[in-house]
């Protein structure tokens, strides 16, 4: 949640410390000046904001909520527009006025103490009503990027309490802050997660086809990059830079960053800061009876910060009756609910097609467009919360179609059908329950039980090359148990803790190879591989068969969900790409490919076992995984010698590395529809 977090953490820090000192100088000056009485017209200016700036978020999220499917993407991708806009000016001002702000204020503050209590609730209000406005429009950005509000809202909220602190700190004067340099560092980062809210926003108006170039991609890794992976969360949730991006995000993206950090840096080059003259602080000038200046005609305090609050929240409220909760489009709103799944669906034209999904139950509910004669599933909507509306896209074609509603807790409800005969072919998907993969679960844990038995007995004898110093002997036994291990691949998910004993490496250890922590097949590696005598490697050899051991026990009582085995059929080898073929899980015995090999067959026996369930939903699938792991294995096996040594990947010709490269790479784009065909779906 933090990576979503980040980018709406910082504006809330800035914007609320931006705020924050004015209200912080407000606040000073009515307390140094004796007029304390005044206080409470600052705060009411400070409230009136802060609920403008709730209902302003309030009408983006419903006005969003209740458009159709490719509306809500051009009001996405405007707005986002917008944000940028505000977010550069911001930086901008920020980077000009940080050094002077302080001065400035204490002279606005001076005038408007002598006006009346309406000009200082009005003071206050828009000095933070304009940072109120601008973090709401930001946080609903970002809330978009990232699909979820929990970790935008977390973000703001913690940037905002610590801004509240600052603020306070410098208002009682234990606290010093260098607002050019603060300002000048926040505003290149915001910078780069500006440029990131700019490319989410160009896809946005991409996909509601107001903008061209929807399938034009720079570059697609999607199918080699592991989207829950911390890198990608990282990098996605921080700065809007996805595994999929086409030509005009890159171009856009690139161009802003390029232009915007260009001229701010060099505005803060070319503004050296100027030391200040310290300002006389505003002292109170005494009121003789009878003079100065006629008293202004007093106004009920409470009307300024209610009608400040009630017409924002009017106009939210109108929204939400005008729609009552449902697009505000052409498109029909399927009502979804355990008592009545389907309301509202009538036979649909054929083609592509969004269809507005509304749960108008009181449970959380996964909903299918299916077929109601096989129960293949058209199009899914999973964990849609009550009261809410989703779009479902769908290609229609001839056949019959029906709403399949299972909410959280309770049994499935189908609709009545309707049939389509005017529409060309389709595929749906038919599903896949727990049941259907029990027994594929229950051979591979076999498979599993017995490789744990053959690995056990082979590194009990590399354990006993080690204690007989029979090194030579221990590096054929080594690769050997290794093959075993890897061979394993589906399972190490399931394995938890024992597979970063038995195969773990230096990653995120702070004393790399000699760190106590590195142990298994990779410690071993190292050390027969580096001139590491038997007595050094013995204790090691000894703790991994005690692992293995361990490992074996537990492994009957270890949980392996069915749904992680089509999972792995694309995770055993997109890991290898990353770190066999990548040479990053070589610690000197150059046997990369040997491992590679390993993990092709771990990957074949799993295809086999669920090979039945994906002939039955795409049979086309299969044939074409067949051709590229043949044609992979190949390339892989021409790098093994006569003798059984393998070619380390660093002596790999430069060509032949690349087609084994390419080869891996289509190997996986044709494993990768194979967890989505064996999804477990509620539908079954």
């Amino acid at each position: 949640m933090w990576d979503d977090a980040f980018p709406s953490f910082l504006i809330g820090l800035r914007e609320g410390l931006e705020a924050g000192l004015i209200v912080s100088v407000l606040v000073a000056t009515l307390v140094r000046s004796g007029r304390r009485a005044r206080l409470p017209h600052v705060w009411t200016g400070v409230a009136a904001a802060v609920g403008l700036s709730m209902s302003f978020g309030a009408i983006l999220t419903f006005t969003s909520a209740n458009l159709s499917g490719k509306a809500q993407e051009a009001f996405g991708g405007t707005l986002s527009l917008i944000a940028v806009v505000f977010v550069t000016a911001m930086v901008f001002w920020m980077r000009r006025s940080a050094r002077t702000f302080s001065g400035e204020i204490k002279e606005k503050v001076t005038a408007a103490l002598g006006m009346g209590a309406g000009v200082l609730v009005l003071t206050s209000f828009l000095a933070v009503g304009r940072e109120g406005l601008e973090t709401a429009l930001f946080l609903w950005t970002t809330a978009q990027a990232a699909g979820s509000s929990s970790g935008p809202l977390a973000g703001a909220a913690a940037g905002l309490l610590i801004a509240t602190a600052l603020c306070w700190g410098l208002y009682r004067r234990v606290l010093h802050i260098n607002l050019t340099r603060f300002f000048t560092f926040t505003g290149v980062v915001l910078i780069v997660i500006a440029a990131g809210v700019l490319g989410y926003g160009m896809r946005d108006l991409q996909e509601s086809t107001l903008l061209p170039g929807g399938t034009a991609y720079a570059f697609d890794l999607s199918a080699h990059l592991d989207p829950s992976s911390w890198y990608v969360t990282v990098v996605q949730g921080t700065l809007n830079l996805t595994p999929q991006m086409t030509w005009l995000q890159i171009s856009v993206y690139v161009a802003y960053l390029a232009v915007v950090m260009t001229l701010f840096v060099r505005g803060v080059r070319a503004t050296a800061p100027t030391p200040a003259k310290p300002a006389a602080e505003a002292k109170p000038t005494p009121v003789v009876a009878g003079s100065g200046p006629k008293a202004p005609r007093r106004i009920p305090r409470w009307t300024i910060p209610v009608a400040l609050l009630c017409v924002p929240a009017l106009i939210a409220g109108i929204a939400i009756a005008v729609s009552d909760g449902k697009p505000a489009s052409a498109t029909p709103v399927i009502e979804v609910a355990a008592a009545d799944c389907g309301k509202g669906f009538t036979a649909p034209e054929p083609g592509r097609q969004t269809f507005q999904v509304r749960n108008s139950g009181s449970r959380t509910s996964e909903i299918y467009l299916i077929d109601p004669v096989s129960n293949a599933v058209y199009g899914e909507v999973e964990g849609i919360a009550p009261g809410t509306t989703r779009a479902l896209i769908a290609t229609v074609g001839t056949g019959s179609y029906a709403w399949r509603c299972v909410p959280s807790g309770g049994k499935a409800v189908t609709s009545a059908a309707v049939r389509v005969s005017s529409g060309g072919t389709t595929r749906a998907v038919l599903p896949v329950s727990e049941k259907d993969l029990a027994a594929p679960l229950a051979a591979y844990r076999k498979y599993v039980d017995q490789g744990l038995a053959g690995l056990l007995t082979k590194t009990r004898a590399l354990q006993s090359d080690i204690d007989a110093k029979k090194l030579d002997k221990a590096r054929e036994d080594w690769l050997a148990a290794h093959q075993q291990y890897a061979s394993l691949g589906a399972a190490y998910g399931t394995f938890a803790d024992f597979d970063a004993k038995i195969n773990g490496r230096t990653a995120g250890l702070a004393g790399g190879v000699t760190d106590p922590a590195f142990t298994g097949f990779h410690r071993i590696e190292y050390g027969l591989w580096h001139g590491e005598s038997a007595a050094a490697l013995a204790p090691y050899a000894k703790r991994l068969t005690s692992d293995v051991a361990a490992l074996r026990t537990d492994f009957p009582k270890q949980d392996f969900a069915p749904g992680d085995l089509p999972l792995r059929t694309h995770e055993i080898l997109e890991n290898t790409l990353h770190r066999e073929l990548s040479g990053s899980a070589d610690y000197g015995s150059g046997t990369e490919l040997a491992t590679t090999e390993a993990n092709l067959d771990g990957t074949r026996e799993l295809l086999g076992l669920l090979r039945p369930l994906i002939d039955k939903r795409n049979p086309e699938v299969t044939p074409a995984v067949d051709t590229w792991m043949k044609r992979t294995e190949r390339l892989v096996l021409a790098q093994r010698a006569k003798d059984g040594t393998w070619t380390p990947l660093d002596k790999v010709p430069a060509a032949d590395r690349q087609r084994l490269n390419g080869s891996l790479g289509q190997l996986l784009e044709e494993l990768a529809p194979i967890p989505d065909l064996l999804e477990i779906r509620k539908a079954a």
